[in-house]
Parts: C-alpha cells; structure tokens; sequence
C-alpha cells in the first residue's frame, strides 16, 4: 500500500483528483468532529458501564477530562501539525493522521479496566485519538486549497467545513443511539470508517504542493502548547468550587493558571517574533481578511459551544422529563430535537460557499451571524417549558446562520495567504475554532452556575422539605455545588432520586412523596426558575459575541486570493510581501 502511494505521488493528479481528494478530507473531518462530541451525550451510559457515580465530587475530573482532553489536544496541536504539514508534506501528515485515529478508535473500544482505572484508559486514548484527528483537520483545508481552483475553492471548503461542524451535532445523535445499545458501541462506531479513511488515503491522495524543508521551531512549540493548555485548563477548573464558592475563579492553582498560561503565551509571541522558521507566522495577521475571519471563527466558536452545552441541559434535565420522557432516555431524544440545528448547517453550507465564490464572503458571512444572535435573541425569549415549534425554527435559524458564516470564512481565510502558509494557516485557523469550542465550556458553565448559585440552593430546599424530606437532609442536598447539579442534568440523571435515595431519605417518606420526588416533573419545575436565570445571562453573552463576530467579519474587505495564488513560491519573496492579499472584487 505504501509503495502504491509512493507511485501515485509521482503521477500527476487527473482533473477528478479534486473530488477524490473532497470526499476523503470530508470524512476525515466528520469522524474527526464527530468524535469530539459523540462522548458528550454517551456519558451517563460510559459512567454506568466503567462503574463510576457522576455525582461523587472526585468523579467530576473524569468526567471534565472526558470532554476536554480530546479538546485542549485538538486546540494546541493544530498549528504544530499544520506547519509540519507544510515542511514534510500535507498529505504525509494527514494520512499518518488517518492511522493513529485508527489505532486509538480500536484501543478505546477494547477498555479493559473500571472505574477510575477504566475512566483514564478512556482519558489517555482520547488524547492520543485527538493527535490523530488533528492531524486531519490540521491539514484539509490545505489539502483542499492546494487541489481546487479559485473559482470553485468556497464550495470545496464550505461542504468540507460544514461537515466538520455538522459532524459535531451528528455526533450527539449517534452517542445516543450507540449508547443505548452499548457502551463500547460509542468507540466501535469510529474503527470501521478510520480504518476505511486510512486504507484510501494512502491510495488516493498524493501530494499537490511541495513542501518547504525547514527546522521545527521546538521553543515555539513548547511555549505555545503548554501556555495554551495551561490557561485552556485553567478556564475549565474555574467552574468547579472552591473555598465555599459556587466556582473556583479565586482558587490559587486556576489564578496561576490563568495567569502563567498568560504569560507563556506572550513569551510565545516574542519567541515568533524572533524565530528565523516560525510555527505561528504572525505576519499572517497583517492580512485584514486573515486576522478578520480568525476573530469572528473564535468567538462564534465560544458561542457555538455554548449554544450546545446549553441546549443539551435545557432539553435533558428540563423539557424532555417534563414532556415525560425518562432521564434515562433523554440523552437520546435531545439528540434527535436538536436536528434542526444540523439541517441548517447542511443547507446553507454548501451553498453559501457556493455563492461566496463568486460574490466574495463578506456579505454571507456577515449576514450568517447576524442570524445566529438573532436566534440566540428568539432563544432568551423562550419561556423554559416552550412550544417545540418555535423552538425548532430558532435552531434551524441558528444552524443556517452559523452555515452562511463558516463556508465563506473558511474561504476567505485560506485563499487571502499564499500558498507555502497555507498548512500553517489552515492550522491556525482550526486553533482559534478548536480554542473557542474548549473556552466555551468554562465560560458558559461558569455564567450559568453563577446564575443557578443565587437561586437554586433555597428553591431546592424549600421544595423538598414541601414534599417530606427533613429539614437537614433537605439543606444538606441543597448545599451542593450547583455544578453537580448542572452535571446531573447534563448526564441524564435526576439527581434529587439519586442523591435521597442514596442516604435512604425515601424509604422513611410515603409512597406518594416517592413517587412525587423521583417523577418525571419535580426536579424540571423546581430549577426552571433559577434556570432561566442562568439561560438568560449565558444567551445574552452569546448574542453580544455574535454581533462582534459580525461586525469583525463586515471589516475583513472585498473578495480577496493570495498575491502568489497563481505563482510558485521561492526563497527570494519575503514573508511580508507574501502575506498581502490582492482585492479581485468587491
């Protein structure tokens, strides 16, 4: 198989290897996303399969690690992978990517151990998946840019960037439905399609651009990666409590974090700014289409995830049980309601690239995100218990939105840099994407657990001590970090059931006190309250950044491409001069 790739290398490619090379970098970022996701919603099957409580205070850093490993991995790496991509080739490193996914997807689904054992089997295997799936995404939008024409470059990059997005969603439907069946279902899913992407890209791709020998900027590296994962992590363990408060913003080890993840990353920038083969080609951002699109790409990445997170505990802990659905259940179901929101991505996706191609992206790209606030708005207006309907038609508004936004930019940022950056550059770009999905988590949480801390702990003893419980028991359920509370729901699992019937509270209770306490309807209609309190500060939120996601992305210019698109790069042409762009329309 290696020797066949080594041949075709030598070949020039055939006017159809544009599509070989679409369909292929299209799955590999669709198993690629959707594995970022599929764990999200299969959490409370893998907890129940490994033996672990999602309520014990020690379990909540499995439980964090289980999402954000793969995360903080796919956000420090990106940019190292892509300029390896560039110095060693695109294709080398994306089908090495295909092959260490492969490896990773079969070790996670042959997990031998349990509990906590069995939890950092999972934690360290989806690390060395997200290295893997990295080394996709790093390198497909180059791929692709190297392969396409100008002129059919925004369809090209729009399905393949769709998909990804679209991928993130789909990966909420299918680890619900693997979850039902099995636990293991949710890894086994991913060997059949990696092993498949691996085999084809290694007879299929060749490489289209040559590479650009050069040193491996190993101080840059090591700054970046353990600043950007130290003040990533950081943000995270700042929504866990600490010293008797609801979130741990003043704890020493998240200041230091925060701060020394701060400092490492300007050590970084000077580190570049010095470097003679840099990693992060800062002078990228002296291209206003460049700089533009990679700020609007992060913060509607903030938003997007928390668009996600909050919709998965809004269904699952409020509207599905009041609606009757099980907890049990209600992992898949939100799956299956959130739909809409991939259906708008899957439209306005291609399209949009489509029409961007010939009208330039600005216009569709600002005008997605103004959709997108416009929905987060129709969302704030939403009573807690609403008409699926309406609601339905925000998400589909928000999925079209976020689809008219991402093609064009994901266009306008690769064709505005020329070609020897453009690994480097499509590994940037997926940092600030990636980086926004990882911050959204300890951003939002920490507004809604802000939200829920004023509230919450009187609404849920008052409300239990209606019903029977004592007064002990019920201030001392009460008194839990709201973050349980938030993780309970976002796991499916009603945690007032679990945590009385844990300390034996409801044997002493009567029958129709249990059967209040532990239904479908209790624990929704007591936290709707402090709920729509926090839901209403974390949409708020989302739709300011929407809107400054607008406004940067309404600065980017004209229709812009690369100065050297059409010309091959050399040693003589400086750095500066390459990074300009040249306006072809308006």
């Amino acid at each position: 198989m290696l020797a066949r790739s080594a041949r075709l290398r030598d070949t020039p490619p055939g006017p159809g290897y544009k599509w070989v090379a679409l369909s292929n970098t299209t799955l590999g970022v669709l198993i690629a996303t959707m594995d970022a996701s599929i764990v999200i919603i299969s959490l409370p099957a893998i907890f129940r399969g490994i033996g672990l409580d999602p309520l014990a205070a020690g379990n909540i850093g499995y439980l964090l690690w289980m999402i954000l490993g793969y995360l903080l991995v796919s956000a420090v790496l990106v940019v190292v992978l892509g300029r390896l991509g560039d110095m060693f080739g695109r294709v080398r490193i994306y089908n090495l990517g295909f092959l260490v996914f492969a490896g990773a997807s079969i070790a996670l689904s042959l997990d031998p151990f349990r509990a906590g054992a069995g939890a950092l089997w999972l934690i360290l295997w989806r690390v060395v998946q997200a290295f893997g799936g990295s080394m996709l995404t790093a390198n497909s939008a180059a791929i692709l840019t190297d392969a396409f024409p100008a002129r059919q470059r925004g369809t090209a990059l729009g399905i393949n960037q769709i998909t990804a997005l679209a991928g993130q969603f789909l990966g909420l439907l299918a680890g619900g439905l693997l979850a039902a069946v099995d636990w293991r279902a949710v890894f086994w899913v991913s060997v059949p399609i990696s092993v498949t992407g691996t085999v084809w890209s290694y007879l299929s791709l060749r490489e289209t651009a040559t590479g650009v020998r050069g040193r491996v900027d190993w101080l840059g590296n090591l700054t970046f990666a353990s600043g950007a994962g130290i003040l990533l992590a950081g943000i995270t363990y700042g929504i866990q409590p600490y010293g008797g408060h609801p979130t741990g913003w003043t704890s020493p080890w998240v200041l230091t974090g925060l701060f020394g993840g701060a400092f490492l990353l300007l050590a970084f920038c000077v580190v570049e700014s010095r470097a003679a083969e840099p990693m992060f080609h800062l002078p990228l951002f002296r291209v206003r289409a460049f700089a533009a699109g990679n700020l609007a790409a992060l913060l509607t990445a903030i938003a997007r995830g928390g668009l996600q997170f909050m919709l998965i505990i809004w269904l699952q802990g409020i509207w599905l049980p009041l609606h009757g659905y099980d907890f049990e259940d209600t992992p898949l179901w939100a799956g299956i309601f959130m739909l809409p929101l991939t259906l708008g991505f899957l439209v306005a996706g291609p399209l949009s690239g489509y029409l961007s191609d010939r009208f330039g992206a600005r216009l569709f790209s600002t005008a997605g995100l103004l959709l997108v606030a416009a929905s987060f708005l129709g969302l704030l207006a939403l009573p807690v218990d609403f008409d699926y309907g309406l609601f339905a038609a925000l998400l589909l508004l928000s999925g079209l939105g976020q689809g008219m936004f991402s093609s064009p930019n994901t266009s306008s940022i690769m064709g505005s840099v020329p070609a020897r950056y453009r690994g480097v550059a499509s590994g940037m770009r997926s940092t600030f994407q990636n980086s926004g999905t990882a911050l959204s988590i300890g951003v939002f949480f920490s507004l809604m657990v802000s939200g829920l801390a004023a509230s919450l702990p009187s609404t849920l003893s008052s409300g239990l001590q209606a019903h029977g419980v004592p007064a002990p028991t019920a201030h001392e359920v009460a008194s839990l970090p709201p973050v349980s509370t938030l993780f309970a729901t976002f796991l499916g699992d009603n945690p007032v059931g679990h945590l009385l019937g844990a300390g034996g509270t409801l044997d002493h209770l009567t029958a129709a006190q249990r059967a209040i306490l532990t239904g479908h309807t209790f624990f929704p209609e007591l936290v709707s309250g402090p709920f729509h309190h926090g839901l209403s500060i974390v949409f708020g939120v989302a739709a300011g950044m929407s809107l400054v996601s607008a406004l940067a992305s309404a600065l980017r210019g004209g229709h812009e491409r690369a100065a050297d698109e059409t010309r091959p790069s050399g040693p003589d042409r400086s750095p500066e001069g390459e990074g300009r762009p040249t306006r072809t329309s308006s």
